[in-house]
């Protein structure tokens, strides 16, 4: 919790110098009322919420065109597992899993959410990524997306990853969005079977770099809401 505590501090300290593009999606969509996840037995799966004050989902980003400096927003729910539970080698960090949405490009070839027949046009849909978080100061948000060095045979990703040389999975969950509330569905066999982990919920704006070396390639520029208010991962799964 003490890692945990001061990546918390860094987000709001930082608040004040984030990025003009942050700024226009900071309203009610990204106004965590409440965060939930709740294990189903019978289904053997977990289902994990975001509620807000608006609408969640509704508010997607405008197109920057390009993939450097695209915009990603996110619904976020940091955990306690660990990154073996999700498919990962073992490493330091935060394992969250990550509710998307980025027009400018597609990281789930494997799926086609919008059901065109095509597999590389839906990235703005809302979908899930695992990922796993570190600290980095280098972005107004203060965390980052874990990278490694391209071609280190002692990573291991799951075999539904995007491709990127980071601690990132495109699996697959079904996501809904339903007026205030962000779901998705994930089965336990899908994470080790964990159903006693604690989490938070967090909502935020992202944006990928893929010039400028001294930036991550997947940051964290500013943070909307977290639902506990201080980032301590509180809540369990119910069972």
């Amino acid at each position: 919790m003490k890692q945990l505590s001061i990546v918390f501090l860094m987000l709001f300290t930082n608040q004040s110098f984030a990025c003009d593009d942050c700024k226009s999606y900071d309203n009610h969509d990204f106004a965590i009322e409440k965060v939930n996840v709740t294990h189903n037995a019978s289904l053997a799966s977990t289902i994990w919420e975001i509620s807000v004050k608006g609408y969640a989902g509704k508010t997607t980003p405008t197109p920057a065109g390009q993939l450097n400096g695209a915009p990603v927003l996110g619904y976020v729910f940091p955990t306690s597992l660990k990154p073996t539970d999700v498919g990962f080698s073992q490493t330091e960090g935060i394992v969250a899993l990550a509710l998307t949405s980025h027009p400018d490009f597609d990281d789930t070839s494997l799926w086609d959410e919008n059901s065109d027949q095509q597999y590389d046009n839906d990235g703005v849909i809302w979908h899930p990524h695992w990922v796993v978080l570190n600290e980095d100061s280098r972005v107004e948000g203060g965390l980052a997306v874990k990278q490694f060095e391209k071609g280190d045979e002692t990573v291991v990703l799951p075999p539904t990853n995007p491709g990127m040389p980071m601690y990132m999975d495109s699996p697959g969950f079904p996501v809904i969005t339903e007026g205030n509330t962000i779901r998705v569905i994930v089965p336990d066999y899908r994470m080790n079977n964990k159903t006693d982990f604690s989490y938070d919920g967090v909502a935020a704006y992202m944006q990928v770099n893929t010039e400028d070396a001294y930036k991550p390639m997947l940051g964290v520029y500013q943070v909307y809401s977290v639902a506990s208010g201080d980032l301590s991962l509180p809540y369990t799964v119910q069972q």
